[in-house]
């Protein structure tokens, strides 16, 4: 793993002028290209374009084996076809086999290992891997009392070892987040220059204490979480929330505010005044007005 991990990815999205935001592109840029596939992987960052973004986020869990694969949602049924078999059939109890013989989204593309994605992705492009699942029990979100932290640190180990040796064969910029703290422990247990983000829900104080006990380099906050907008407790996956300057509170603690999943361009540059690092988004037009000057990407990685 790259030393300089850590350091880099906070410096690139707290401290450098680029005029823009991180513009991440959610699943591959989720709404144009058939979401975590080696394809949209592959057109979201293809050199030249136009709407490249700085960064790519990718969700993984693992097999029933424990090889970590690119998928979001905990069953098959939405984003495949499954047979009657394994209708409503969790990821991680689906041996890899037959993981790879499911078709995504009528792409003509297998679930892909995570080998395969990282792959996909230019080595200029920073990843943010998402940790959705163990494989087991994934445990409570937090924040947890210590004996609870250190239990769901293990629950997690393995699949983080995983998705950190995959890694650690490519040469990309890291970004690990996770709703679970778990998954955060084990991250800095395995490997404390990966930088991490803990990714907010139902309550910013306590999305802060997982981020503090952490030491995260970001937060991921869903974007009507962000006091002084007019996006603040409109109606989205939670709220409402406590007014509390979450940006403000952020940046003083030296981490970047990434927001997920921004749907349009009045969102963008709303979010975008009000000082977050990086937006998250389905579609690339949407950061038309945001994305940082096209000399900034290579000053970033």
């Amino acid at each position: 793993m790259q030393e300089g991990r850590r350091t880099a990815v906070t410096q690139s999205v707290t401290g450098a002028a680029t005029g823009g935001v991180d513009v991440i592109a959610h699943r591959g840029f989720a709404d144009r290209y058939p979401e975590n596939t080696v394809g949209a992987l592959e057109r979201a960052t293809a050199a030249g374009g136009a709407t490249r973004p700085t960064t790519v986020e990718l969700d993984v869990m693992p097999s029933a084996e424990g090889h970590p694969v690119v998928f979001h949602d905990a069953t098959l049924d939405r984003l495949t076809d499954p047979p009657a078999t394994l209708a409503g059939q969790s990821v991680w109890e689906t041996p890899l086999a037959t993981l790879r013989d499911l078709e995504v989204l009528g792409s003509g593309e297998p679930i892909p290992l995570l080998d395969e994605a990282f792959a996909a992705v230019p080595s200029d492009v920073r990843v943010n891997v998402e940790l959705k699942h163990p494989g087991v029990d994934p445990g409570p979100t937090g924040p947890l009392a210590a004996e609870e932290a250190d239990r769901e640190r293990g629950r997690w180990r393995p699949a983080v070892d995983r998705v950190l040796a995959v890694a650690d064969d490519h040469g990309h910029d890291l970004l690990c987040s996770s709703f679970f703290e778990g998954a955060l422990a084990a991250v800095r247990e395995r490997d404390p220059t990966v930088p991490l983000a803990n990714v907010f829900h139902d309550s910013i104080a306590d999305g802060f204490a997982v981020a503090d006990r952490y030491d995260c380099e970001a937060v991921h906050a869903p974007w009507n979480m962000i006091y002084g907008t007019s996006l603040f407790n409109e109606p989205y996956v939670s709220g409402p929330f406590e007014p509390v300057d979450l940006v403000g509170r952020a940046h003083d603690d030296g981490r970047a505010v990434n927001v997920w999943t921004v749907e349009t361009t009045e969102q963008a540059s709303e979010l975008h005044a009000a000082g977050v690092d990086g937006i998250m988004v389905d579609d690339p037009a949407v950061a038309t007005d945001v994305r940082p000057r096209p000399d900034s990407h290579e000053a970033d990685n």
